[in-house]
């Protein structure tokens, strides 16, 4: 791999031009002053300081002043410049611990034999001017290239003359996780980080897109990957073979083709893919698809019945229960009386429903009473409508405030008309990452055993993941992990549903603590390794309209995905963290997407019986 950083040199920097640099594509600017420093994060830019006494998100600095740096900050933030003796510049290396080593490019191929010693961790870093000069670079060793005012159309020459082995940075290399960024960072620099960054640390792509936002995706027709802008890429028809894979992902994908899912690690593997392997990945996913439910897209009929918008518990990324008000989005705290939600669930019986999803938040009045007379007054209004409802947070809470064990109190509320439950509250089954996003929900051990619970007295639920905010790869393929083991002691899992990370209105993007949800790509990713991890496990994937809209999740039905959700009239827990989507959607709507793609739509019902073909 082969990383670039857009950077520009300042001697003074306002927000307004940081914000115009920002705007064509830069990332860093190094700086000489505190002033030009903070003009750089109020524009949205990463500042480098030439001094070790600025106030900044990293330095470049000579190896005499590298010395001021060791023990008060991290490598991954530290540049050398290769100037002096060959031992002070190596001192300096390894005492700093520094991630670069910036060299002339004639010094490349000597900058090189000192960052290959053992023990050191920099990678040599270079100012290019042209694609000759970078291959040239890279040819003499060199492992990053630093780019001045590079437009859209070079880039991509530059990745095909490095044959695709192309990765942009920000002032840290890739890699660089949200923790060690929380912990080393302060808080305007953490937040114009996350802003710039995808999961794995990478620069993000530079588009309007984001989950929510009414955009389409940032892609050409033909293709599944948005990492690149240039012509080039969007002019190619975007079918991958599996014969161009590296060799690293060809045989994970081959042995998924032999009906051998991938181990956990290869999971990761997998979903740290970029470009042209993302969408092979989404090739072999959608024939796995193809190969376990076929040609159909499936849909259901449904309702959700937001119950309430208040909740004592205070997860970073719900924006439902406390929305800001400035956005107008979330309006006054309401409760609705249980003979309101009976009658809503009959009108969606009579309207053609089959499901009526129950769902809120926890109010603080609530106990495991409220969640059982509401499934039976439900079920009395309207007998033949499937009641899916309680997440296990909800299930957790219910069973406590009854002084009852979760077995006793999911027995109840099935006798009472439960008839499945939603995977929802799992947003990432990783306690590390659940530590700082909700923080006082239950922890992934309670969720897995409300679920394998559920599973055992009857109940079966679906599944989801909540990405896109301040977790990562790894903790993608825990996730899965997770879910993957539940269902091979219980089977009670009937679907997978991604919800890409909403951010417009959640408290912890506004906090400057989250990315901006996932990118394109990591999107597509989720979906298509998620067929491929639970392959023999869970036959249905699907494409969250609610946070993609119908063009985004048509796009996925050709990376692993054959269900489009359900109509759901009256959602609001989307809407309130800012989606332009999640309103409703008719039948009609979802049979003409899944038509787009070229395949048969089916309304089924919760359990993923089929109701009608529909010709």
């Amino acid at each position: 791999m082969i990383t670039f950083c857009r950077v520009r040199p300042a001697h003074s920097v306002t927000e307004p031009w940081a914000a115009a640099r920002r705007s064509q594509g830069t990332t860093v600017v190094e700086v000489s002053s505190a002033g030009a420093s903070a003009g750089a994060l109020a524009g949205g830019l990463l500042p480098l300081g030439r001094k070790t006494g600025i106030d900044a998100a990293g330095w470049v600095v000579a190896p005499r002043d590298a010395h001021n740096l060791v023990d008060r900050n991290a490598g991954w933030r530290v540049t050398v410049t290769h100037e002096g003796s060959i031992e002070a510049v190596l001192g300096a290396l390894v005492a700093t611990g520094a991630a670069f080593l910036r060299t002339r490019r004639s010094t490349v191929a000597e900058a090189a034999r000192l960052a290959a010693l053992p023990g050191v961790e920099a990678t040599v870093s270079v100012f290019v001017d042209d694609v000759p000069q970078a291959v040239a670079a890279v040819d003499a060793g060199a492992g990053d290239l630093l780019l001045r005012d590079w437009d859209t159309e070079r880039l991509g020459q530059l990745r095909g003359a490095l044959a695709g082995h192309l990765v942009e940075r920000t002032a840290f290399p890739v890699g660089v996780s949200v923790d060690e960024a929380r912990a080393e960072l302060g808080p305007e620099v953490l937040a114009v980080y996350l802003d710039l960054v995808d999961g794995s640390g990478a620069a993000r792509p530079r588009t309007m897109w984001a989950p929510g936002k009414d955009e389409p995706p940032p892609v050409a027709a033909g293709r599944l990957s948005g990492e690149w802008a240039d012509a080039a890429w969007f002019g190619h028809d975007g079918v991958a073979s599996l014969d161009e894979a590296g060799p690293t992902l060809r045989p994970i994908l081959e042995r998924s083709l032999d009906g051998r899912p991938p181990t956990r690690n290869e999971v990761e593997v997998l979903l740290r893919s970029r470009g042209r392997d993302v969408e092979i990945v989404a090739g072999v996913a959608d024939e796995l698809r193809r190969r376990t439910v076929g040609e159909s897209v499936s849909y259901v009929v449904n309702r959700n019945i937001n119950y309430t918008n208040q909740c004592y518990f205070r997860c970073g990324f719900c924006a439902f229960s406390k929305g800001p008000r400035s956005l107008n989005l979330r309006g006054d705290p309401y409760l609705l009386e249980i003979h309101e939600v009976a009658f809503r669930a009959k009108e969606a019986w009579e309207r053609g429903a089959t499901e009526v999803c129950l769902q809120g938040g926890i109010h603080p009045q609530f106990t495991g009473a409220f969640y059982e007379e509401v499934v039976a007054a439900t079920k009395e209004a309207a007998p033949g409508i499937h009641v899916h409802g309680f997440t296990p947070l909800e299930v957790w809470q219910g069973a406590e405030t009854l002084g009852i064990s979760i077995e006793q109190f999911l027995v109840r509320l099935r006798d009472a008309g439960l008839g499945t439950l939603p995977g929802t509250a799992a947003e990432i089954l990783d306690d590390r990452v659940r530590a700082h996003l909700c923080p006082d929900k239950i922890k992934t051990a309670q969720w897995a055993y409300v679920m394998e619970t559920a599973h055992r007295v009857g109940l079966r639920s679906t599944a989801t993941i909540m990405f896109g905010h301040i977790d990562d790869p790894g903790s993608w393929a825990n996730h899965l992990e997770v879910i993957r083991s539940i269902q091979r002691r219980t089977g009670g899992f009937t679907e997978f549903v991604p919800l890409p990370f909403v951010h417009m209105a959640a408290p912890i993007y506004l906090q400057g603590r989250a990315r901006p949800g996932p990118t394109w790509d990591e999107t597509v990713l989720i979906h298509a390794v998620a067929r491929l991890a639970f392959d023999g496990l869970i036959p249905n994937i699907q494409g969250s309209w609610v946070k993609l809209g119908l063009g985004g999740a048509a796009r996925l039905l050709r990376a692993g995905c054959n269900d489009l959700g359900g109509t759901l009239m009256d959602e609001n827990i989307s809407r309130a963290a800012g989606a332009d989507h999640g309103q409703v959607v008719e039948p009609a709507d979802l049979e003409r997407t899944a038509r787009s793609v070229g395949r048969l739509p089916v309304r089924r019902n919760t359990l993923y019986e089929v109701l009608e073909t529909i010709e």
